[in-house]
Formats: C-alpha cells, structure tokens, sequence
C-alpha cells in the first residue's frame, strides 16, 4: 500500500498523469472522517460523477432501502465508467467494488477526530445525506468508537488483496488538504 504523506511521490508530469487515470475511485473511512468533505474538494479537480452510498441506502425519513435495492442500486452505480464512490459499507459489495476501482482515498484518522467530525456537522445540509442530523446518536458514536477495531482491520486486509488499486491513506485531515491542493 502506498500512502501520500504531504510530499509529492512522482515528478508534476507523472503525478498529472496519475491524476488522469483515475476513472473510478472510492473514499472509505471510518463515519466522521470526512469522506463527503474530501469527495466534494476532489470532485471539480478531476471532473468525474459522484455516487454518494449513503444517499442510495438511507431514505429522507431515516428508514433504508432493502438489501436487495440498496445492491441493485450499487450495481447500477459501478456499471458506469467513471465514477467517485463515497462511503464504506464494507458488508455490500466491498470486494466488488475494490474490483473495479482503480483508486482508493483511506481517510484512516484516529477516533477523537472522526467523533469530532460528526459533532461538527451536526444541524449542517451535507450533500450525502437525505437529511439533517439534529441530536447525537450514541450507538452511531459507539459505531465510531469501535471501528479502528471491527472494521479497520477488514478493510485493510481488503485492500492488501487488490495490488492494482493505486493507494492513497492519510493519516490526518492535513495529509489529505495538502494532496487536494497539489492536484
């Protein structure tokens, strides 16, 4: 796995070609990250369609699509050739979705930051979501709590099985501003 530390890995003619190539990405992280933030900044950079996972899953009142649906939709979203898919939902799909991607941004930031990033949007319109968030959900903070733990580890290991996928984990918020201002 590669990893962009603040510092440009290839010469600006290569890294410009890179940043032609992708066709097809994902933003994984854990709730809290700021995937959607991240997705929106990069998105007019490098002009490619946003397929926003929670908004296919989750209904304006709170309740979701069946399994069947939210797959069908998702099946439909990686049909196209180009896309940035935003969201994780490691239980539907993942190993396909890894598959036909061909660029991953790993938001992998420690705890207190995600909790912080979900606190910090509360009462906000977010373009991912079919509606406002108004209170704290604890058991979606203990979600947050949890995942370095029960998903972090699933999602690497995926990530270690898909070698063709250019990498790119930031560590902290900083990491990923400085590549969205070096594009």
């Amino acid at each position: 796995m590669s990893s962009f530390n603040g510092k440009r890995e290839y010469g600006f003619l290569s890294f410009f070609l890179s940043v032609n190539k992708m066709k097809r990405i994902m933003v994984i992280g854990s709730p809290g990250a700021g995937k959607s933030t991240f997705t929106c900044k990069l998105q007019p950079k490098i002009n490619l369609p946003i397929v926003y996972l929670d908004r296919l899953f989750w209904k304006a009142d709170k309740t979701t699509v069946s399994p069947e649906e939210f797959t069908q939709k998702i099946e439909r979203a990686l049909s196209k050739p180009k896309w940035i898919m935003d969201g994780n939902y490691s239980n539907y799909l993942f190993d396909k979705r890894l598959n036909r991607c061909d660029t991953v941004f790993f938001l992998d930031y420690d705890v207190q930051t995600c909790l912080d990033g979900v606190r910090s949007r509360r009462g906000m319109q977010r373009p991912d979501m079919p509606w406002i968030e108004e209170k704290e959900d604890p058991e979606f903070m203990d979600y947050i709590r949890a995942f370095p733990v029960k998903q972090k580890p699933k999602i690497i290991m995926a990530l270690s099985q898909h070698p063709h996928i250019k990498l790119y984990r930031f560590k902290e918020r900083h990491e990923a501003n400085q590549f969205l201002e070096s594009i």
